[in-house]
This record gives C-alpha cells, sequence and structure tokens, in this order.
C-alpha cells in the first residue's frame, strides 16, 4: 500500500511530500486547475509529483456523468474518455469518479442508463489496462452495497471497482470492514476519511430532525476502528493507494496541513515505508 493524498492544487505537492506521503492521487474537471481538456495541466502536475518522489496512484473526475441534459452528458462522457486516454499515457492504473445519478437518488435508479454509458468506458478501460474506481458517495449515486451490486452485475466488467470510503458508510450506520471482505476483489483505490457522531445532537435531534450530527474528520479522530480497517485491507491483499481526504471541519483553514500531518502520522503505523 502507498499512504498519500488526495488534491486538486498542484501548488501542494511540495507541502504533501514534505509531511512524508508516498503518493498523491489528483482530483481533475472541464476549468479545473487539473483539466484532462488541457492535458498540459496534468502532465505537469504528475511530472512534478514524480520528481518530489510522490508516487501518482490515480486521476479523477468526480462529475455526474448521468445528468438528464444530453449536451451536458456528452460532455462528461468525452471528458471520461480523455482522462482514460491521459491515465494511460502516464502510466497511471487507476481512474476514480462517480457513476452518476442525474437528478434522482441512486445509479440503480437509472441503472440502464448507467450501462449505456458505462459500457464502452468500462470496455475502453479494459483495452488500455486501467482500472475505474467509483467512490462511494451518496452525491454520486454510490453509497450502498445495493448500489455496488447493481452497477457491477450491470456492467460485469473486471475494470470496474470501488474507491473505497468509510467515512460515507459510518455516516449510515453500516458497518465498512464486512464490506471490505465481500467486495475486496473489487477495491481499486481507497480514501482514507473517518467520520465523527456527534452523539448529544443526535441523541436530541434524532436522524431526521436535525442535520449535523455527523462530520468527516482526519482518520483517527473518529468512530472507525482503523487497526481492523487495515487488517482486512491486508487479508483480501489490497496493495493499492491509500489517500487522505482531508474534509476535516476542525483542522481547517490555517489548521490545513496540521491536519494533512496528523493524518500522515496516525496512519503511518498502518502503511510503514
Amino acid at each position: 500500500m502507498k499512504l498519500g493524498m488526495l488534491t486538486g492544487d498542484p501548488g501542494a505537492l511540495r507541502r504533501i511530500a514534505d509531511i512524508g506521503y508516498d503518493s498523491v492521487s489528483f482530483s481533475t474537471g472541464p476549468g479545473r486547475p487539473l483539466d484532462a481538456g488541457r492535458p498540459e495541466t496534468v502532465e505537469e502536475a504528475v511530472r512534478e509529483a514524480r520528481r518530489l518522489g510522490l508516487e501518482v496512484t490515480a486521476l479523477g473526475f468526480y462529475g455526474n456523468p448521468l445528468v438528464p441534459d444530453a449536451e451536458e452528458r456528452k460532455k462528461q462522457v468525452d471528458y471520461w474518455h480523455k482522462l482514460l486516454d491521459l491515465a494511460s499515457e502516464l502510466e497511471v492504473g487507476v481512474v476514480t469518479g462517480f457513476p452518476g445519478r442525474g437528478e434522482a437518488g441512486s445509479v440503480r435508479d437509472l441503472i440502464d442508463d448507467f450501462g449505456e454509458t458505462f459500457g464502452p468506458i468500462a470496455e475502453k478501460a479494459e483495452g488500455l489496462g486501467l482500472k475505474i474506481a467509483f467512490e462511494n458517495f451518496r452525491g454520486g449515486g454510490f453509497f450502498t452495497p445495493a448500489d455496488w451490486e447493481a452497477v457491477f452485475g450491470k456492467v460485469p466488467s473486471p475494470a470496474l471497482g470501488l474507491e473505497f470510503d468509510p467515512s460515507h458508510l459510518l455516516l449510515q450506520f453500516i458497518d465498512p470492514i464486512p464490506l471490505i471482505y465481500e467486495f475486496g476483489e473489487r477495491i481499486y483505490h481507497v480514501h482514507a476519511k473517518d467520520t465523527e457522531i456527534l452523539k448529544d445532537e443526535l441523541q436530541r435531534f434524532g436522524i431526521y430532525g436535525k442535520e449535523g450530527w455527523g462530520r468527516f474528520r482526519i482518520p483517527g479522530l473518529g468512530e472507525l476502528d482503523w487497526r481492523a480497517f487495515f487488517r482486512a485491507l491486508l487479508d483480501v491483499g489490497f496493495e493499492g493507494g491509500v489517500s487522505v481526504e482531508h474534509e476535516d471541519p476542525v483542522l481547517s483553514g490555517d489548521r490545513f496541513w496540521e491536519g494533512a500531518r496528523w493524518g500522515h502520522n496516525f496512519l503511518r503505523c498502518f502503511i510503514p515505508k
């Protein structure tokens, strides 16, 4: 395994390397600092990461390729193809993102559209020797094991898998550990992020009465048993990238890099150099 950070900012690479991370995964998108439509932006970032000794474990596009608008859907599908081509050229083996949900609640509600959209994308990824890892996030339409089963059943390509993020499962009171064993062969990338349940808020307002009874935290500051988490990853033979996705509201702003150091130092005992 490689311990890294997710970033869309190429200017952050020196700080990530100086902290001691092994790797980086990049978030890209149309009009963003890293944009596969302007391939030189991604090429330069990958080149700089490698110069600093950081392995690039994934290139990501976190869009909504099942949007109802046909023109916008085509733009997003075209972007997926550009990113796959770029990942192949740069020898980055994993492309991450969302399957999309259009305006529905889940990709399951649009599973035929998913098949029509991602069947050719998966076929292309297979031909290029790449893996596609979908993050299990509600906004991406792919947040429960039922969604995962529907996606893998509709497009039964070994190119499709998971970017496994335990924090989104904890927010649903779903235990991530058994799912690692169940879907282990489909885990191609990992987001390291914790969830803190604010039990006083939950006790007072319930799960429906108020937003904000759960919040994302740097690994080690939430509810996850990280020892059991990494034991499970080791048991299933996972050897890919583990990227800290830093969305901690406490260690944010001027304390952002304090959070990045905390995440590195906490996780290093599970992923030794």
